[in-house]
């Protein structure tokens, strides 16, 4: 897992987060929706609905706005049933992405994919056609703070059934196969461990480096895919320098 990291991207979409809170908020709202249509209204029998209220508390997601949330997910407050659809093409040099979305109109949100791929130069493929070139794992972000031991860090990860711990200067990522990823992250919170980002991932086999031109073609792609409310996830398997501010 060396080399692959969410930190980077958690830190740079801090000053996001906080100029477009809205469409964290509508997103995460979604991800509550489903998991209530998935296993009820009630956090403590639906691990999958207390872990995105923990990414929401994280977000700063006010708690009328969860509970709004999971009200209307459960018919209270009417009810909006969203599809989860997945997207796989090909970006600026034959860059493999991969666009996890929940919608609540497939076709319009096919049209739209489509169209964001057309016009960033890339072109929308067929089921499949990308996704082997990802592993599926948990990925688990902590902040090291004073007075944390990594080998201390580290049996609390692996006695939980973590595959791999990994130590860098200002965080611990820890990685678990999908079965494993639900009790790994409840044993860390019940460690009183607090994480930055628990989810699963779709890490690249191989990533593929590129220059500053197709770069930045690339990442208008994206920015346009995470401007997109119904898009949850965007996975790339690209390598390169962020820009400059």
């Amino acid at each position: 897992m060396s080399g692959h990291s969410k930190w980077h991207n958690i830190q740079q979409a801090k000053g996001k987060a906080d100029a477009a809170r809205g469409k964290i908020f509508t997103k995460i709202g979604r991800e509550i929706a489903v998991a209530v249509k998935a296993g009820g209204p009630d956090p403590n029998s639906n691990a999958s609905l207390r872990a995105v209220i923990e990414k929401a508390k994280a977000n700063n997601m006010p708690k009328d706005n969860i509970t709004r949330s999971i009200q209307k997910a459960s018919g209270e407050l009417g009810s909006i049933n969203y599809e989860s659809k997945v997207y796989e093409g090909y970006g600026t040099n034959g860059i493999a992405v991969i666009v996890e979305a929940l919608t609540d109109n497939a076709n319009r949100m096919g049209g739209e994919v489509r169209h964001i791929f057309d016009r960033s130069g890339g072109s929308l493929g067929t089921t499949s056609c990308v996704s082997y070139m990802f592993e599926t794992k948990g990925i688990i972000e902590i902040e090291k703070k004073a007075g944390m031991d990594d080998d201390e860090m580290m049996m609390v990860a692996l006695d939980a059934g973590a595959d791999d711990f990994d130590v860098q200067d200002e965080y611990y990522e820890i990685s678990t196969s999908v079965d494993k990823f639900a009790s790994v992250r409840d044993a860390i919170t019940a460690a009183g461990i607090q994480y930055v980002s628990a989810e699963i991932d779709r890490i690249p086999n191989n990533t593929v480096r590129l220059e500053a031109e197709d770069r930045d073609k690339l990442l208008k792609m994206l920015d346009a895919f995470e401007d997109n409310d119904d898009v949850q996830n965007v996975y790339h398997n690209a390598e390169f320098d962020e820009p400059e501010a």
